[in-house]
């Protein structure tokens, strides 16, 4: 079986029949190898538009892709997220994105993965154990500028299950205000810190001290929209032409 496209029609089929280079089916799309020409009265049957899914269980992230499409679906992915021995903090943040999306990924999906962390002196500082640690953590952040980079990546699975990754990154620069003991301790106590790398929330009360941003604003809250775009475009995905889930 192989994926085919009937003359003026604009919709992938299954069948067997010679080669054609640069095909879009349905706006997206798809590898020259794979794309088959077959005459219009060939008796085919309509292959189904993959899937698409989001690794992750933030809300946050949710929320953001909700902004492009609603047509997805989340499932959690469930990886060992310890930094590897002198790991880069990008290289960090890019490879557990791949693996969170291929750890979800099954035939006839496309899969965002995405991991978001903040970085101060080149530390890559994660969620906090406890609220003791998200206070010293955001001890060492006031007063100071700080990166926040989130690693994406688009794993595209075709029927037959093979697999296409695309991924990449994107950093911003954040500002935190001086804070004094009796702010950290107010902020602590919302348990807003509780599950945020580098203990705080920009999109919530966490704006109050974390509100100077340089780059992608959507990056510090855990999914860059335009970094994401970029790579659902290079990766043959029309995530705007998508719509709404059915």
């Amino acid at each position: 079986l192989e994926l085919v496209v009937l003359p003026g029609e604009g919709r992938a089929f299954v069948g067997i029949a010679r080669d054609v280079p640069g095909v879009f089916v349905d706006g997206e799309r798809v590898r020259a190898h794979r794309v088959r020409l077959v005459a219009p009265d060939a008796k085919l049957r309509p292959v189904p538009r993959p899937r698409l899914v989001l690794a992750s269980s933030s809300p946050r992230r949710r929320e953001i892709l909700s902004r492009l499409t609603t047509a997805f679906t989340v499932e959690a992915a469930d990886i060992d997220e310890t930094p590897r021995p002198d790991e880069d903090p990008v290289a960090y943040v890019v490879r557990l994105a791949e693996e969170k999306a291929h750890a979800v990924a099954s035939a006839g999906t496309v899969v965002i993965g995405a991991d978001t962390s903040v970085v101060l002196d080149g530390t890559i500082l994660g969620k906090p154990v406890d609220r003791a640690d998200a206070a010293s953590v955001l001890r060492r952040l006031a007063g100071r500028r700080h990166e926040v980079v989130t690693g994406v990546a688009v794993v595209v699975v075709d029927s037959g299950g093979e697999r296409a990754t695309t991924s990449g990154f994107e950093r911003s620069e954040v500002d935190v205000a001086e804070l004094s003991d009796a702010t950290i301790r107010w902020y602590v106590d919302t348990g807003e810190a509780d599950d945020k790398a580098g203990s705080y929330g920009l999109q919530g009360a966490g704006g109050l001290f974390a509100d100077h941003v340089r780059g992608s604003v959507s990056n510090v809250v855990g999914l860059p929209l335009r970094r994401l775009h970029e790579l659902c475009e290079a990766a043959g995905v029309d995530l705007l032409g998508r719509g709404s889930a059915e």
